[in-house]
């Protein structure tokens, strides 16, 4: 088995995949790439059981074959080339060498049938989505997505498709994000649960890319392909909580603000909140936002007055400062509207401007008990 092929094209496609591999492995043949050779396309894949990517690569070479090649040792020589052919050659001694324009390289290979194979999806349900809704998709709401074991269903973001349009979810109880899209469609209603690690991954190489994403699942698998990638992955069991109850409809106090401005506003004024509770105080009375924080223990406090557009009766609520600006940050828009109806209530923020045709974001706080 041998073939060439460009060094840093081959390493460009590895630290994509590389992204698989966990650091500590329950099975040694995972901390491998495998490497599948049939004349003049390579495929490449890395896998961690959970989720499995591979990667087509068209090269120059007559043989078949395949070998499991250790991953970390092999990222590192290929970051050290200069643009150059490198031929890969797989010698009887169980070791494969790589031969550049200055020197020849052998590390020790495992036998390319030792590492795990790939399910097969039985009749899939398939979605096409442009690469660049399902990146923004993943990016507004993974963050949202909780860390918690005990609820495993939160720790990953919900696909809600059906033929009116697409829905993402993600939520760890004190957050939550609703992303849809009315633009594109699905032929049938599906809903999954997706594990927070893939999402990464593809979120990390589909902005880069003006692909149609092929997205192919069933009850227990999904298969994301575009490109000349192929990400599989494990869904998480178990059924989503009902998201739509904890969204309040009737909301008649109506904030409108700067985003940008009230970001900074709240950025700063967090710095003087209590360490734990990371708590600041919206005051709302007219055209006039108060912006307070107040750690009691150290005597520390500020206070902030910024103008805005208010319709509704005078308030005041608590948020945690830290959900309030992963929110405003992961928002794009001039102007946002946050819309409350009690002090105890859910705070729903959305983005005023700046979203496509079929586009909408939903974003939920919810408010923490102010120490009068």
């Amino acid at each position: 088995m041998k073939f060439i092929i460009s060094s840093s094209y081959l390493l460009k496609q590895l630290q994509v995949l590389g992204n698989v591999i966990n650091s500590s492995n329950t099975l040694p043949i995972l901390d491998n790439f495998l490497f599948e050779l049939d004349h003049s396309v390579l495929t490449v894949s890395a896998s961690d059981l959970e989720t499995t990517m591979s990667a087509t690569l068209s090269i120059d070479s007559e043989s078949k074959g395949s070998v499991a090649v250790p991953a970390k040792l092999l990222l590192e020589i290929l970051k050290t080339f200069p643009e150059q052919p490198l031929t890969f050659t797989v010698e009887e001694n169980s070791t494969i060498e790589i031969s550049s324009n200055s020197g020849k390289y052998a590390l020790a290979y495992a036998p390319g049938d030792e590492f795990p194979k790939s399910v097969n999806l039985d009749d899939p349900s398939v979605t096409l989505v442009p690469a660049e809704v399902l990146a923004t998709a993943i990016s507004k709401t993974i963050f949202a997505a909780g860390n918690d074991d005990l609820r495993p269903v939160m720790s990953g973001v919900f696909f809600q498709f059906s033929p009116q349009g697409l829905i993402f979810v993600a939520t760890d109880a004190h957050k939550l994000v609703k992303y849809a899209r009315t633009d594109v469609t699905a032929s049938q209603v599906a809903d999954f649960i997706m594990p927070k690690k893939p999402l990464n991954i593809l979120k990390n190489i589909l902005g880069t890319s003006d692909a149609e994403v092929k997205i192919e699942y069933n009850d227990s698998n999904a298969t994301f392909s575009f490109d000349n990638y192929i990400l599989m992955c494990r869904l998480i069991d178990g059924k989503y909580p009902n998201y739509e109850a904890v969204i309040p409809k009737e909301n008649p106090n109506k904030l409108m603000i700067d985003r940008s401005q009230f970001l900074s506003s709240v950025r700063r004024v967090a710095i003087f909140s209590n360490k734990t509770t990371h708590q600041i105080r919206l005051k709302i009375a007219g055209a006039e936002l108060n912006v307070s924080a107040e750690d009691i223990d150290y005597s520390n406090k500020a206070e902030e007055r910024l103008t805005c557009d208010y319709q509704g009766d005078d308030m005041q609520i608590g948020y945690n400062s830290r959900f309030l600006t992963e929110m405003l940050t992961n928002l794009q828009s001039d102007m946002i509207m946050l819309e409350m109806s009690l002090p105890n209530r859910a705070g729903i923020l959305t983005p005023v401007d700046g979203l496509e045709e079929g586009e909408t974001v939903t974003m939920l706080v919810m408010p923490v008990m102010l120490n009068s």
